[in-house]
């Protein structure tokens, strides 16, 4: 018995590590990019408003990892007077020609797939999915690219009466229904995502020694 449990933990162990996945650098590390412009983020949530609350979290994480960052809605603004308006038109739109129009070496493309929050009656789970994927502004080559999720349900006191507990389930989960905040669990998503070693990139050339 003890070895059939062994042999399953080791089964267990070589999977995981079998699937996963090491990003590779090289291509990154060759393209030396100091300055990266975020454009518009495409967004596939239901919530109108994701796209203005993401940006504003997005520019100090990558500025900390050592690199210009183009001020996003200066960015914004120009490319709405270039005729790209649209974010699914700028993510369309070449990438040589986005990156000579602010001289950035890079352009760093972001897709919201999730931003809601699913109400459970006794708890509401707030959810972020973003999709990160920076590019070559020489080449259009894909530099670097990730998924991050991210899931934040308020914890409950588990002290206290259980009737007074479940009625304060109930108005905790009302009150992230109504007004969930996104910002501070997506700001953790990218820094998270960002993080190197891990899955992010590594430090630019303005990173703090």
């Amino acid at each position: 018995m003890t070895r059939l449990i062994l042999s399953i933990l080791l089964m267990l162990l070589v999977t995981g590590c079998a699937t996963a996945k090491v990003k590779d650098y090289e291509k990154f590390n060759a393209a030396k990019p100091r300055s990266i412009l975020i454009v518009p983020v495409v967004n596939r949530s239901v919530e109108v408003t994701a796209p203005d609350y993401f940006l504003s979290t997005i520019t100090i994480p990558l500025a900390e990892k050592g690199y210009y960052v183009f001020p996003v809605n200066l960015v914004k603004r120009m490319l709405e007077d270039d005729g790209l308006s649209d974010s699914g038109l700028v993510h369309n739109a070449s990438v040589e020609k986005l990156s000579n129009l602010f001289g950035a070496d890079a352009v760093l493309y972001v897709t919201i797939n999730q931003w809601d929050a699913q109400y459970l009656v006794l708890s509401t789970q707030v959810n972020v999915d973003l999709t990160y994927v920076i590019k070559d502004g020489k080449t259009g080559d894909t530099l670097w690219e990730h998924n991050q999720k991210m899931v934040y349900s308020p914890q409950q006191n588990s002290g206290g009466h259980p009737l007074a507990q479940l009625i304060s389930a109930v108005v905790n989960a009302a009150i992230a229904k109504a007004a969930p905040n996104y910002v501070p669990l997506a700001s953790q998503a990218n820094n998270q995502a960002f993080t190197y070693p891990g899955p992010g990139i590594p430090p630019g050339p303005y990173a703090q020694q």
